[in-house]
């Protein structure tokens, strides 16, 4: 079992087995935030941090038995459903986070522990729905004070390789992305969250809109056999004179939409701009008679 997991079931058992999906995304929070090394990263929600991961290996849990998916009127409670000591078999620091943690949020309705959370960590409340009921108005200018918003256009490109779903958005956010562009051929991958269907929920969630332009991908055969950059490099010089040539209408959609969102990403997996296809369309963008618009590799 994933050491990530085993950490979930380990805070589950030490608040008594049952805690609702929010409280436990918060209190998990709180835990990760004493980690040298998080086990989870967290988004701004509409009901502050949230972990997409964290809720994936939760829904696993369930089907595999170790805890129980309990809708109730309000809301929805994670019960542990294993007789088992997850606790103890965490690392000593991690559980010393977790008791810290209790200590810290003791008595704490679920009410109280968001608004903690807010005051603590006032990024992660930016996109809450309900902060303006839970904070007064100096805390809740705190909250608005870590909203990024840009006037000026500005084009990105991002890879995912090596980072967390959660700190792909993060990056997004940061910087005001109001669309992502996804130029995979093929949008499906192996890595949690970035297959067309979930990478599109997460970011509308977030307030970013997805839209998926595979004319502009590269046949994942084609990448079969690449061992060095020169291996790149001929099939990125390849890739400018056929795909890029045969499909000048959607690099003319990009430039629409930039006009439309104004701030923009195209996505591909690689994390170093020069070793993806990414980088060459955004060159090609640069070649418009129209293009202005600053780009950055994030």
């Amino acid at each position: 079992m994933y050491y990530r997991r085993k950490l979930l079931l380990g805070v589950l058992e030490e608040f008594g087995g049952v805690l609702s999906h929010t409280k436990l995304q918060k209190i998990l929070l709180l835990v990760t935030r004493k980690q040298s090394e998080k086990s989870f990263d967290f988004v701004p929600y509409k009901f502050g941090s949230f972990s997409f991961q964290a809720n994936q290996d939760l829904s696993t849990l369930a089907k595999t038995g170790f805890v129980i998916d309990q809708t109730k009127d309000p809301g929805s409670d994670w019960v542990l459903d294993k007789n088992e000591d997850f606790f103890c078999a965490l690392k000593k620091e991690d559980q010393a986070a977790i008791r810290q943690t209790k200590e810290e949020v003791s008595g704490f309705t679920q009410r109280e522990l968001v608004r903690y959370t807010y005051l603590k960590y006032p990024y992660f409340a930016i996109k809450s729905q309900i902060a303006s009921e839970l904070l007064d108005a100096g805390e809740l200018e705190k909250v608005n004070s870590q909203k990024r918003s840009f006037a000026e256009q500005a084009f990105f490109t991002i890879g995912y390789e090596g980072i967390s779903l959660e700190a792909y958005l993060n990056k997004l956010i940061d910087n005001d992305v109001k669309l992502l562009c996804d130029v995979r051929k093929n949008s499906l991958s192996m890595k949690y969250g970035f297959s067309k269907n979930q990478l599109k929920r997460a970011c509308e969630s977030v307030g970013i809109a997805y839209i998926h332009i595979p004319q502009l991908g590269i046949d994942s055969d084609k990448r079969a056999d690449l061992k060095t950059v020169n291996d790149y490099n001929k099939l990125f010089d390849e890739y400018e004179k056929t795909t890029l040539v045969d499909n000048k209408a959607q690099l003319e959609e990009i430039y629409i939409l930039t006009q439309k969102y104004r701030r923009i990403a195209i996505t591909c997996f690689e994390k170093e701009p020069c070793m993806c296809h990414r980088s060459r369309v955004a060159n090609s963008l640069k070649l418009l008679p129209a293009w202005d618009i600053d780009q950055k590799h994030l």
